[in-house]
């Protein structure tokens, strides 16, 4: 093993898939690209990490919801454009060639190009570490999209694609005690 600078330590688990957040403040939707996710527990309940240097952060304390939309790699170089430019001055549905599609529970638009969207309302913001934490209200996915392999950022600049999925469901089941 060699020794790696510590700061770089989260490249080695870096979370998964990359999203895109959209919001809408009122007035416009926007779109952010977040690569820091989690699950929280086995209920809908999703954490993702930003804040105020993000355009859309001040429409996700302002009303509260938002739409995790997950992207497949087909999309990358949408994600990573939608990810380094600002909503400020930028319609990155018309920019990115993105289909807004209006939601049945929070104003903040579904994308029509992703794989799954989920409409979230906001619970909390742990401010001291930047996680907004997402209580999903309503799901969508798309069976007839082809491509649904979705992206990981590394940190880097770089990306891993999910590869074929490997089935241990049986063998899990042995495992998880009654009643659950």
């Amino acid at each position: 093993m060699r020794k790696m600078q510590l700061g770089k330590a989260f490249t080695l688990i870096e979370s998964g898939p990359v999203v895109l957040i959209t919001t809408h403040d009122g007035k416009k939707n926007n779109i952010m690209t977040i690569s820091w996710t989690m699950v929280v527990d086995f209920t809908p309940v999703f954490a993702i990490t930003t804040g105020p240097w993000n355009y859309s952060f001040a429409a996700l304390q302002k009303t509260k919801e938002c739409v995790m939309a997950v992207p497949t790699v087909d999309l990358l170089d949408r994600v990573v454009g939608a990810g380094t430019c600002s909503g400020a001055d930028t319609d990155k549905f018309e920019k990115f060639l993105l289909t807004p599609v209006k939601g049945k529970h929070v104003q903040a638009p579904l994308i029509k190009e992703c794989l799954a969207n989920i409409e979230c309302k906001v619970v909390d913001i742990v401010r001291k570490h930047n996680i907004v934490v997402l209580e999903a209200v309503a799901a969508y996915f798309d069976p007839s999209r082809k491509e649904r392999r979705t992206l990981h950022a590394v940190g880097d600049g770089t990306f891993i694609v999910d590869g074929r999925k490997l089935d241990r469901r049986e063998m899990m089941r042995s495992k998880i005690p009654a009643g659950l």
